[in-house]
């Protein structure tokens, strides 16, 4: 009898652990670049017809296809996606199950079998994160503007050093700098560590906003709140950031996101 009420402690304590402490994901962040607006435009039909559906078939619903705001020197140019998986394992099995879905791959033709001299985009520069425990998991953003008026920003903060890099971390978990950026509304996708890019190191995020003139003003109220006044003049939290690269983007009709 004793035995059996300390397995079933046991068993407690672990189902407390699982729901108290979610496993953090992993996200591939895919930017393309274009020489031609036809370029762009077949590769949006592959992510639309094609590889969006394939990866919800598979159980992957939250990805994000972004691109640059208007006024952006790169709009045309460029475009971002999002996806999360729940291991990396899962990221690194995703080229075998898409390669076994007959549907994926008649869907994605004009992408998956274009031939040299025209390909659907110029280049693909991938980057590999890890979620932060203090948000492991990415979020679908509680948006009610239209989508073409909504702004998001993703944030690359680079460090000197992979030390320094993991102190900055450090201060969005244990100083919580993400609880900051909850409490005030910002709406945030995703914070990740970057396990493999270009700008190593640095860690990347993403916030969202109703439009422009809501993004400035919750920084706005960011500057000024008291527990972040607090946070950066913290002896410990200094000169752990090198340079603060921002990109505002829109998201596509499609995305998830």
């Amino acid at each position: 009898m004793k035995k059996s009420l300390f397995l079933s402690f046991l068993l407690l304590l672990t189902i407390v652990g699982f729901s108290k402490d979610a496993p953090r994901e992993f996200y591939e962040l895919r930017l393309y670049r274009f020489k031609t607006t036809e370029q762009q435009t077949r590769t949006e039909n592959y992510l639309e017809k094609a590889l969006l559906p394939a990866l919800h078939r598979i159980g992957i619903k939250k990805v994000g296809v972004f691109r640059p705001v208007e006024t952006d020197s790169t709009f045309g140019k460029k475009l971002y996606v999002l996806i999360p998986f729940k291991s990396m394992s899962e990221l690194e099995g995703l080229s075998a199950k898409l390669a076994k879905d007959k549907l994926y791959a008649t869907e994605g033709t004009d992408y998956i079998d274009a031939k040299f001299d025209n390909p659907p985009y110029d280049r693909i520069e991938k980057t590999i994160l890890k979620a932060f425990s203090g948000m492991p998991q990415s979020a679908v953003p509680n948006l009610k503007s239209s989508v073409n008026e909504r702004v998001y920003e993703l944030r690359s903060y680079e460090s000197h050093t992979e030390k320094i890099h993991q102190n900055k971390v450090e201060m969005f978990n244990k100083g919580d700098e993400v609880g900051l950026f909850k409490r005030l509304g910002f709406n945030a996708v995703f914070y990740g560590e970057v396990v493999s890019g270009a700008r190593m190191p640095n860690l990347m995020y993403m916030t969202t906003f109703e439009n422009q003139a809501a993004r400035d003003e919750h920084w706005k109220a960011f500057s000024a709140d008291s527990q972040w006044k607090t946070l950066s003049v913290m002896p410990e939290y200094q000169k752990n950031v090198s340079k603060n690269v921002q990109v505002f983007l829109r998201p596509t009709t499609y995305s998830d996101l």
